[in-house]
């Protein structure tokens, strides 16, 4: 399969309500097929970067269990982590940071804004995808002990470089794109990326990848929220 590849999952959909009343001696009774249906606020750019961020901070999850595996002396979960490699691949690297790249950082330039963290982040950029390629490669196949270090040591290298770098984009980077970004581009900008998203992804989009990170995450035990909460 091609690195590039992701395994294909599905899901999304979300709500809307309205209520009405009219004071005085006379209630007026609208028929449930007459009334609008509430139209679902449009994701912002930022929003939909941050929640990328989201399944980014899931997969970092992923390698640390498989760090923790390999040097507790267990079987590499190599099938798993392959999985993992495969979205940070195909939906962080080749689309989350390709929207960066092409929408945000170059906006920032242009208003002399944050351009010394720009260039730190493509930099991180950079070195993140050869991480990823030596990850996909390593974990094709079962590793031996030598290998298995090798993959130790780049997860751990990934996890440490995207964990303050993707906090400096949605505490620092994001709001100011907002900021020298006017309202009406913004606007064209978030149906841009939803329409990249579904091209890419299917009609399920961001939801479909969250679906394949759960799967990852339920292979290797760790879904369930509560083990993360310290005994009282």
């Amino acid at each position: 399969m091609d690195d590039r590849d992701s395994p294909a999952v599905r899901r999304r959909d979300l709500l809307g309500l309205s209520a009405a009343a009219l004071a005085g001696a006379v209630t007026v009774a609208v028929p449930a097929a007459a009334a609008v249906p509430e139209q679902e606020a449009e994701v912002t750019p930022p929003e939909d970067l941050m929640r990328e961020h989201g399944v980014l901070k899931r997969i970092l999850l992923v390698y640390r269990e498989g760090i923790r595996r390999i040097e507790a002396g267990e079987r590499t979960p190599a099938q798993p982590l392959n999985a993992a490699a495969r979205i940070i691949r195909g939906f962080i690297e080749d689309y989350h940071e390709h929207l960066e790249e092409k929408y945000v950082f170059p906006r920032l330039c242009e208003a002399g804004r944050l351009t010394g963290t720009v260039s730190v982040l493509l930099l991180q950029h950079r070195r993140g995808r050869a991480l990823t390629g030596r990850i996909l490669t390593a974990t094709r196949h079962a590793t031996g002990a030598g290998a298995a270090h090798t993959l130790v040591a780049d997860m751990a290298a990934f996890v440490r470089m995207y964990e303050p770098h993707e906090a400096r984009e949605d505490t620092v980077v994001f709001p100011a794109f907002r900021e020298v970004v006017p309202a009406k581009e913004f606007l064209r900008l978030a149906e841009l990326f939803e329409d990249v998203e579904h091209r890419r992804f299917g009609p399920r989009g961001f939801e479909g990848v969250v679906g394949q990170v759960a799967d990852i995450e339920k292979a290797l035990g760790i879904y369930d929220l509560s083990r993360f909460t310290p005994a009282g």
